[in-house]
């Protein structure tokens, strides 16, 4: 097939959009792939559509590979399955919600493992009927917050979401790996620089989870892996704690004293107080000798809130990605200056654990970093403005109500699986695997006759891919400074053919040769717009980014053709005959 430019539905442009912070953002609108409609919402333009359709026709085939077979559902859907589910309430305000004319409570589909739960129950009620593995490609709705980075966090996106059924845990285990397989082999074909790293499953439920991240320096999710292969993200990285002290170890440490420390609401005037007025012999004080109880609001998806007190080493700081998602479907919220007045127990500034806790006259939730381990001791308020208090004792002098990982994680903090210390990266979200397990088949009650007649309920895994935002992640992982490079596997053509010069016999080869091209199974744009200068068409191909281009121009007096690898930069003069099999070979897809 060959798409000729002059009357392709396409508009390059040589400035950024302005709102576009990211190389994708601003190169997929440039090249005229994509145009916003608004706020986290994109048209797909044609050269877009090409690019979003081989994305899709790779993650089907690896579907289709592992037995999984395809549907299709509405993304208009009634609320009953998602009240019964819970969700309708956990997903807050991130979900499009409506009533029809009648007044019945509808959503747009952020996700819809609801719907794939009561389809299998309404058609299935035997083993013998699973192991069973269904899909879709749909576009999702979730109302961000702060849509932002282009196709990357946006309102309305294409995900392609996948669901296994099966009557016990080891069928679960086995449809997972058979997901991960696929997986590895989809990012593989879509060319990404990609890890696998431990993750939370957070409001979905589940057991086992892990994502897939595309690698980029802008990425919004951090992850961090080790020189012994540990990899996780932020959120799923549980602290190496200290050991705990034996009761009579405890016992022997010193017994806490309140001090005198006027003007150290921070832990910065705190450190330089204790130097300066409580030196120590061995060596000085430091921030992780400090106790800090951050407060905060929790509210939950049904409007109520609860005040929460977080419990961590002083050089630390709260990571709200970790906490939120240790508190899922609970979100923070700030404790303002009126929230203190209001809670006198809470001093400002020296609040500490001693008035803390569900068993406490303040009945204030406490949960603490697991650095706080039994025998631990700590300088942390005294509850009195100006007053500190000295070698206060986990599990002698105070406790919690449990623990939490909220703390920020630093590169070099240990791996926990002794691996080796951490180091930091970021990347962006392209897939998520989990065992659900029978979260939403109890809700909705799925289950089939085992095969000694009794009913057992059916265990699901559930496998999403990012698929418009894997364009968006291609381009991040391969552009230059002139435009995409995409790889062979999802180029919106396999070759771009360039045709300069004024002289009419450049066309009519050009024109030959991209029915050559065409007829030899390759797609082709050609460039053969008659009054646009070859720089132009030169900037515009390599900012569309086909990663073979040709070009027809002063070489075809002597025979010759330039044949561009757009992905290495090189360039090869070639004999106008030979152009088509070095073209098909050069453009194979892997």
């Amino acid at each position: 097939m060959v798409t000729r430019m002059s009357r392709f539905f396409v508009r390059t442009l040589r400035e950024d959009p302005a709102d576009a912070e990211v190389p994708s953002h601003r190169l997929l609108v440039r090249a005229g792939y994509v145009r916003r409609a608004g706020p986290g919402i994109y048209s797909w333009l044609p050269l877009g559509l090409r690019v979003l359709r081989r994305i899709e026709t790779i993650v089907r085939e690896e579907m289709e590979r592992i037995g999984s077979q395809e549907v299709s559902f509405p993304a208009l859907l009634p609320k009953e399955p998602y009240e019964a589910s819970g969700r309708w309430e956990e997903y807050g305000d991130n979900i499009f919600r409506l009533a029809d004319r009648k007044g019945a409570d509808m959503l747009l589909g952020p996700t819809h493992e609801e719907m794939f739960t009561l389809l299998v129950k309404d058609l299935y009620s035997s083993y013998k009927d699973l192991p069973l593995s269904i899909y879709q490609i749909q576009t999702k709705y979730r109302d961000e917050a702060r849509p932002r980075a282009g196709l990357l966090r946006g309102r309305e996106f294409v995900m392609k979401d996948s669901y296994s059924f099966d009557v016990d845990d080891d069928g679960l285990k086995r449809a997972y790996e058979a997901h991960r397989e696929a997986y590895i082999r989809i990012f593989d074909r879509l060319g990404l620089d990609y890890v696998i790293v431990q993750a939370v499953s957070g409001a979905m439920g589940g057991s086992a989870s892990e994502e897939f991240l595309a690698t980029a320096d802008n990425g919004e999710d951090t992850y961090v892996r080790s020189p012994g292969g540990y990899a996780a993200n932020v959120e799923a990285v549980t602290t190496v704690a200290p050991a705990p002290l034996s009761d009579d170890a405890i016992a022997a440490l010193p017994a806490a004293h309140v001090e005198d420390t006027p003007d150290t609401p921070t832990i910065e005037t705190l450190v330089a107080a204790a130097n300066e007025r409580f030196a120590r012999d061995d060596r000085p004080w430091g921030a992780h000798d400090t106790l800090k109880n951050v407060v905060m609001w929790v509210r939950q998806p049904d409007g109520s809130r609860e005040i929460l007190v977080v419990g961590l080493p002083g050089d630390r700081e709260v990571d709200l990605k970790r906490l939120e998602a240790q508190l899922a479907p609970g979100e923070i919220e700030a404790f303002e200056d009126g929230d203190f007045a209001s809670h006198p127990a809470l001093v400002r500034g020296y609040i500490g654990p001693q008035v803390l806790g569900e068993d406490s006259e303040s009945g204030i939730r406490y949960l603490v970093d697991p650095r706080i381990a039994a025998g631990t001791a700590w300088i942390t308020g005294a509850n009195e403005p100006g007053k500190h208090v000295f070698d206060l004792v986990f599990g002698r002098d105070f406790t919690a109500d449990g623990t939490i990982e909220a703390a920020e994680v630093r590169a070099g903090d240990p791996a926990p699986d002794g691996s080796g210390p951490l180091e930091l990266a970021r990347g962006i979200e392209m897939g998520h695997i989990f065992q659900l397990g029978r979260k939403y088949a109890d809700a909705l009650g799925l289950e089939v006759l085992d095969e000694n007649g009794k009913l057992v309920t059916v265990t699901m895994g559930s496998y999403g891919v990012g698929v418009s935002r894997a364009v968006a992640a291609i381009v991040e992982n391969s552009h230059d400074e002139a435009g995409i490079v995409w790889p062979a596997e999802v180029a919106p053509f396999d070759v771009h053919l360039v045709a300069t010069g004024k002289d009419p016999a450049i066309f009519d080869a050009a024109a030959s040769l991209a029915d050559d091209l065409a007829a030899a199974g390759l797609e082709v744009l050609y460039d053969d717009r008659p009054k646009v200068s070859p720089g132009v068409k030169f900037k515009d191909a390599e900012l569309i980014g086909v990663p073979t281009i040709v070009v027809v121009g002063r070489g075809l007096a002597e025979g010759v053709v330039e044949v561009k690898d757009r992905r290495s930069g090189t360039r090869e003069n070639i004999a106008l005959d030979d152009a088509v099999a070095t073209v098909k070979v050069r453009t194979a897809r892997g």
